[in-house]
């Protein structure tokens, strides 16, 4: 990987609050998200007075691309850090710091350099770590909406609150897996199904109900992968696909993307009332027995869960996507 190295130099300045006259870089691919590329840049910085500073950087690489009914996602996360929304963080709930952005002259390309951030993430996270992300997140999004600070009116490139019923309805109007569960053939149990199809004939009073609630800004990822657990806070990564949403819909994502799945149930149980109690420190809330963070997950998740069991050919994978469903249906059956 080639870098600029101005860009690196400018980003060093900022990372150490000092003039960085030249360096150093070897790159190590990191995980990446849809098109874009992630390196850990390492190497020694030099200062003006030729002081060695050994460093760690994140830079992402983003194309430009579309994701379906939200157009402007690819360059979302370059829009928000060249923003203010960096001070409506906390401690204890902050993104990675941005010591350097770039968009190329064609707006098709950008470059962001990021805090390097070493912690606890993925499946290594534990019960109490997510309850913690449940927790800060219904602060941040609570303090958010009860104070409605100057920043989000200049917020011009978010996700539609509407996103999620989008996106479930270009689901459900695939006939392979829509037949599917309909079908005589199909082998997924009769009460997996069943839940599936009510979710179905239920979803304009389910989305009724989802539309009644407050009005949040969501991250819209929040799964495991983006989040880190490092010095007893909580850093979340990659906010393209960010935007305004409804109260505990980035829940279905931390409960159900990838989740240990003989955990879902527990941390079902506890995330959602660590969530409320965040949010409800700042705003009032519907009662916790009102909340819609099930029936999110299997608007989110159900036919994707369904395609996984349909197309993938291991039996391991085929297996884990019927048990993540058994484990959304004993989170209300149990």
């Amino acid at each position: 990987m080639t870098i600029k190295i101005e860009a690196l130099i400018s980003a060093l300045s900022h990372l150490f609050k000092t003039s960085i006259v030249s360096a150093d870089y070897q790159t190590v691919p990191l995980h990446g998200g849809t098109v874009g590329s992630v390196f850990l840049v390492t190497g020694i910085a030099e200062t003006a007075d030729r002081k060695p500073l050994p460093y760690r950087i994140v830079l992402k690489v983003q194309q430009k691309w579309e994701r379906y009914a939200d157009p402007g996602s690819w360059r979302r996360e370059y829009d928000l850090y060249v923003s203010d929304l960096e001070s409506t963080f906390s401690d204890d709930l902050r993104w990675p710091t941005c010591y350097h952005a770039e968009m190329n002259e064609d707006e098709t390309e950008f470059q962001l350099w990021l805090e390097y951030v070493d912690g606890v993430s993925g499946l290594d996270l534990t019960g109490d770590m997510y309850e913690q992300a449940a927790l800060e997140l219904g602060r941040y999004q609570g303090k958010l909406f009860a104070e409605q600070p100057t920043v989000l009116q200049s917020l011009t490139n978010l996700s539609h609150a509407d996103l999620m019923k989008k996106t479930y309805l270009h689901y459900r109007s695939w006939p392979l897996v829509y037949n599917y569960i309909r079908s005589e053939d199909c082998e997924i149990p009769k009460h997996l199904r069943d839940m599936l199809i009510a979710i179905d004939e239920n979803s304009d009073e389910i989305f009724s109900r989802i539309e009644q609630l407050p009005l949040v800004l969501c991250h819209r990822d929040f799964w495991v992968a983006n989040l880190i657990h490092t010095g007893g806070k909580i850093v979340v990564l990659d906010w393209d696909t960010s935007g305004w949403g409804y109260l505990g819909e980035d829940l279905a994502s931390l409960i159900a993307d990838e989740t240990g799945v003989d955990l879902m149930v527990d941390y079902y149980h506890r995330c959602v009332p660590a969530y409320y109690k965040g949010f409800s420190e700042y705003a009032d809330v519907p009662p916790v027995e009102e909340h819609c963070v099930y029936e999110m997950i299997l608007i989110v998740f159900g036919y994707r869960l369904v395609e996984s069991y349909l197309h993938v050919e291991d039996e391991v994978e085929k297996k884990n996507a019927l048990r993540t469903l058994q484990q959304v249906y004993e989170m209300k059956n149990k």
